[in-house]
């Protein structure tokens, strides 16, 4: 008889737990070679400050860690006159970008971009991806020769050669291995424990994926890793498409038939673009959270979605950039390139 719904949830949860336990047993062999591991997130937004959240309290309880978490700030004054930072610092809580939720108290917001990366040798990248290419360039030959990077980033560089990673420009510009972190996560239901997934992409090196895995999973939060960089990252990045078509249909209220025909249909069309672009990509990967269950909560909940669903009900009369400024609170629209198209 075959399992039901519930009792598959808890095997794959049971499969992860065991796993997390393997990564927990590798942990402490390099506690006792004597390599600690010291994290860097470069961003503080909303995904940026949930990422440290759930990193500064892994990094209190592995030994493979260093307590410490910086946070890389891009430098704002509050309508107080205070600087961001040093909010973050006083309080411990991102008052601009994810009110009321403490992040942990060895999280240390920095300003100085190249002090905040300089002796971290796992560096979390989680910025708009329109900015990457100059933070990389700003950081490129002052960080440690062993560091290793993830991207949470959704989205790619649109060259005139053609369409470039964001995994792909950090390896370049950096001279280190980045792998991908995706999936159905909504950072707002993330920073309050409610249950979600996601998926780390990676290239050879799967102990480095495992590390990965061991600094962001949790009870509530559980990662599981697939030899796919490219995969994980453009099912990231295309379902914002998809998630603007999605968007459209709610503002012209065509109806929740005409929605699930435009995200069966732009699954397929990820898939078929995604193989283009790299011949290499799983079909299984469009079945973990960075695929379908990514797709789904963005054309349901996503920023994307919203902005296109208040542009379809505005008869298209208001700009994306406007209702961006309006409705996103500071946050960036993911598919930036294209909206400029529309």
């Amino acid at each position: 008889m075959a399992p039901s719904a519930q009792q598959q949830l808890e095997i794959e949860g049971q499969g992860r737990r065991e796993s997390a336990v393997v990564s927990n047993g590798a942990a402490d062999e390099a506690v006792a070679g004597g390599a600690k591991s010291r994290v860097t997130v470069v961003g503080s937004g909303n995904w940026g400050s949930v990422a440290s959240k759930l990193i500064a309290s892994n990094a209190l309880k592995l030994p493979s860690f260093h307590d410490e978490v910086r946070m890389w700030v891009f430098e704002e004054t509050l309508p107080n006159g205070e600087k961001l930072s040093e909010v973050i610092n006083q309080i411990n809580e991102n008052v601009k970008y994810l009110p009321g939720i403490k992040l942990g108290k060895n999280v240390v917001a920095d300003p100085d971009l190249e002090h905040a990366v300089r002796d971290a040798n796992m560096l979390v990248f989680v910025t708009p991806h329109q900015f990457v290419e100059g933070i990389c360039k700003r950081i490129a030959g002052k960080i440690r020769k062993d560091a290793e990077a993830i991207s949470l980033i959704k989205g790619m560089e649109v060259k005139m050669e053609g369409p470039c990673m964001i995994s792909s420009l950090i390896s370049q510009e950096l001279q280190i291995n980045c792998c991908v972190l995706m999936g159905a996560n909504i950072a707002n239901e993330i920073s309050v424990e409610k249950f979600s997934e996601a998926t780390v992409g990676y290239r050879g090196n799967k102990e480095i994926a495992e590390r990965w895995v061991q600094l962001f999973n949790h009870p509530y939060f559980m990662v599981s890793a697939v030899q796919d960089v490219e995969g994980v990252e453009l099912c990231g990045t295309l379902k914002n498409v998809v998630a603007i078509a999605a968007g459209f249909v709610d503002g012209l209220e065509m109806g929740n038939n005409t929605k699930a025909a435009i995200m069966r249909i732009g699954l397929r069309e990820m898939k078929a673009f995604s193989k283009l672009l790299f011949p290499s990509v799983k079909d299984s990967t469009f079945f973990e959270s960075c695929g379908v269950a990514d797709l789904i909560t963005t054309c349901l909940g996503g920023r994307n979605r919203k902005c296109a669903e208040a542009f379809a009900r505005n008869g298209g009369k208001r700009s994306f950039d406007e209702l961006e400024a309006e409705m996103l609170q500071g946050q960036k629209l993911q598919v930036h390139s294209f909206i400029h198209l529309v």
